[in-house]
């Protein structure tokens, strides 16, 4: 591929376009590990697209070799465009299916530590979180309401590959993930609702993370919806001693998931 045809603006606006992401059940990934990790959790490789001008490095000659993909040879300038990197054009990309968007993909149980982000508004934010619940050992992440892409380059790329290897389901609104959670309480997992809160009404080290729980985050800018609010069992809040007032929602989520593992862990040595 050495033009821009249809093909390739068809590729390209998978990096800005939310809508045409959705319609082609499509994204591109960018990046070694995010690659790497598509491909070893078993997502499906659409195409691989490799720098029809370079020499191939060993591990793109693997995964040209043992992916079972449509292989495209595209210039360099046009991989430079689709890479979106400053300083070089990338050697590999891949455009990867979008999975479905079930709540059933995220494991329930007794181990359970889900992670609710509601209504975010960053891409960055949103793959810094499922890198950290994924670090952290949640075991799958949902993004509720009129919220930024999970699948935005953007978003992809702050995962680290993570997005790969953690289940992240987008959901309309909150009254599907409360019904979800009613089910598994109903088939005997009893887990409880936590929000984080700067106002919250306990400390994040009085909750009792070793139970199954949902830990719900608000939006960086509005914090939780009034209707995630009153689902909550606990408001926890993070003690701050600084002049700030309040964390980052990314950031606040893995101090929380901190106190979660770190909870579980000594749970398990006692």
């Amino acid at each position: 591929m050495t033009s821009r045809d249809a093909r390739f603006q068809r590729w390209q606006a998978l990096l800005s376009n939310r809508a045409k992401r959705q319609r082609s059940g499509e994204f591109i990934v960018q990046g070694v590990r995010p690659i790497t990790l598509a491909v070893r959790h078993g997502w499906h490789i659409r195409a691989l697209l490799y720098d029809a001008d370079g020499a191939a490095s060993r591990w793109a000659r693997e995964m040209l070799d043992t992916v079972t993909a449509t292989k495209v040879a595209v210039s360099a300038d046009l991989m430079y465009e689709l890479g979106e990197k400053t300083d070089a054009s990338p050697e590999l990309l891949a455009i990867v299916a979008l999975p479905d968007d079930d709540l059933a993909r995220i494991p329930v149980g007794p181990g359970m530590l889900t992670v609710v982000f509601d209504r975010p508004a960053s891409p960055g934010n949103i793959g810094t979180l499922v890198r950290s619940a994924d670090a952290l050992g949640a075991s799958g992440v949902i993004v509720t309401g009129h919220a930024a892409d999970v699948y935005d380059p953007r978003s992809v790329r702050a995962s680290t590959g993570s997005l790969f290897s953690l289940p992240v389901v987008r959901v309309p609104s909150h009254r599907p993930v409360l019904d979800w959670a009613d089910a598994a309480r109903a088939s005997g997992t009893g887990v409880r609702l936590v929000g984080t809160d700067e106002n919250g009404d306990v400390e994040v080290a009085d909750v009792d993370f070793t139970r199954p729980t949902m830990l719900l985050v608000g939006s960086e800018a509005a914090g939780l919806s009034v209707a995630w609010r009153e689902a909550c069992d606990d408001l926890a809040r993070i003690p701050m001693v600084g002049a700030a007032s309040s964390l980052n929602a990314a950031a606040a989520a893995s101090v929380v998931l901190y106190e979660s593992v770190r909870q579980r862990n000594a749970a398990r040595r006692a």
